[in-house]
């Protein structure tokens, strides 16, 4: 059972997960690459369940950890603190920002199979990639609830989606598996389940990114239930990796 969540990657995913983690009871260690100090505020509103440390020390503290950073710093997760863990890989692949990743550009790897092949000796399971942080938070709720969510997640060791989907679960999330990291692109940018369905109708035409917030704060957005997410799992059909960098999702 998770009773420490470690988050490598504080930003407005990492920090949601974070938020919703100190709710649900959950013990949390947060970390960026920019060190410890840069936390302090985060900290002092999650309160004494939650502290900071640097990304290696968050991975020998915790039961299962988050990495929550663009795809392009992969290469900074501390691969020999993960060993053993289950790892849940919200990252998404974006070429403006990541650049160009020919393994991903021919469909040879899904980026969580990139993620895989880094943490050689880690679970990783793809998870809470597909909702943007503000709908992530709002439309969170108990197990049972008539208005729950579904997320999907992906993985090939069936005991770290299990934990992974015990988490969903103590989060305010029901789990959808959509199967292993090999089809975990069906719900990569793009894909029918990708941030749209839980998104509120009519947001501004033509929105600035500062507009756009603005409208969505007071926009908590769409309960997508499992089958509906099962549904659209099932609808996604492959195409190019990688999309347009969205403001809606810092994953």
């Amino acid at each position: 059972m998770t009773k420490t969540l470690g988050l490598i990657g504080s930003g407005m995913i990492g920090g949601t997960l974070a938020r919703l983690a100190v709710t649900a009871g959950l013990d949390v260690v947060l970390s960026n690459s920019r060190g410890p100090q840069t936390l302090t505020d985060i900290v002092a509103e999650l309160g004494p369940r939650a502290r900071a440390a640097t990304p290696t020390e968050t991975a020998e503290a915790s039961d299962i950890v988050v990495a929550t950073i663009p795809l392009h710093a992969l290469d900074r997760l501390p691969a020999a603190a993960l060993a053993g863990k289950t790892v849940i890989d919200t990252m998404n692949y974006y070429p403006e920002r990541d650049g160009q990743i020919a393994a991903l550009d021919s469909n040879e790897l899904t980026s969580s199979q990139l993620v895989q092949r880094h943490l050689a000796d880690s679970q990783v399971v793809k998870a809470f990639n597909s909702i943007g942080f503000h709908n992530l938070l709002a439309l969170a709720r108990p197990s049972g609830a008539p208005d729950r969510s579904a997320l999907p997640i992906a993985g090939d060791d069936t005991a770290a989606k299990a934990e992974a989907a015990r988490l969903m679960d103590s989060l305010g999330y029901d789990a959808v598996d959509t199967g292993s990291l090999a089809t975990s692109w069906r719900s990569e940018p793009d894909t029918p389940v990708y941030c749209v369905p839980y998104q509120a109708e009519g947001a501004p035409a033509e929105a600035s990114p500062e507009e756009w917030f603005r409208w969505v704060r007071q926009e908590p957005g769409v309960p997508v239930p499992a089958a509906r997410v099962r549904e659209l799992i099932d609808s996604a059909v492959r195409g190019s990796a990688g999309g347009s960098l969205p403001f809606r999702t810092d994953a």
